[in-house]
Order: C-alpha cells, then sequence, then structure tokens
C-alpha cells in the first residue's frame, strides 16, 4: 500500500510538495487525486515540488509529463520545481525532455511563472 501525497489549495493554486521518493503506484495516486482536485478547485495552476525527490526512473519522468498534460487539458498551468541536478541529469539520460512542463529552481520562482503566465483581470488573451 502505497502513501498519498498531499495535495494543499492556496487560492487558485494546487501546490504538491513531494517528500519522498516515488514509487510507481504513489505516482498513479497523485495523477488521479490531482486530476480531481484540479476540477473540485477550479485550479488555474499547479505546482509541483520535487526539491526532495532523489531518485527518479523513466516511469515517473513519463508520468510527470503526464500530470502536466492532464493538468493542462484541465485548464490548470503546471511548474516542476526544485528539481536536483542529479535529477535532471537522469532524465537527459533517459530521453526524458519532459515537453511541455515548465520547471523552475524553487518554490517562490514557480509561483513567479504562474502569475506571469495569467492575464490580468479583465484582460482576453
Amino acid at each position: 500500500m502505497s502513501d498519498r501525497v498531499p495535495v494543499m489549495k492556496i487560492g487558485d493554486v494546487l501546490l504538491v510538495s513531494i517528500q519522498t521518493d516515488l514509487e510507481d503506484q504513489t505516482v498513479l495516486d497523485l495523477q488521479e487525486d490531482l486530476s480531481e482536485r484540479i476540477v473540485a478547485a477550479g485550479a488555474r495552476g499547479v505546482i509541483i515540488d520535487i526539491s526532495a525527490v532523489e531518485i527518479v526512473d523513466s516511469f515517473v519522468g513519463r508520468m510527470l509529463a503526464t500530470i502536466a498534460s492532464i493538468s493542462r487539458i484541465l485548464g490548470a498551468t503546471t511548474i516542476v520545481c526544485g528539481m536536483r541536478p542529479a535529477v535532471a541529469i537522469t532524465l537527459v539520460e533517459l530521453g526524458l525532455s519532459l515537453n511541455g512542463v515548465r520547471t523552475a529552481l524553487n518554490l517562490e520562482q514557480g509561483l513567479a511563472l504562474l502569475r506571469a503566465s495569467r492575464p490580468e483581470p479583465g484582460v482576453r488573451p
């Protein structure tokens, strides 16, 4: 049995802070939980903080890209932040470029990216 990754709501942003290395079932559960929360909360942004993740494999890398694609289809921009250099190197070595996934060095920069990607109230894109 895997632990669920908590999904916190801050305004119209969902924050996922992954504090352990990810097992396949944990990532699948996160995909389902996050999809449901985006719809229920009407979230416009998702930030996935992976600063505590030390190891990724090809499945986890593909699932991060899939989660971002699902979020985008549901109307939420996804930003992955806090990626360690070793994780980035592993993803590149595995041939996973995470197309469509925006990244930031830390949570603060991730929030700034989300703010910058939104139109101002009353302004149509």
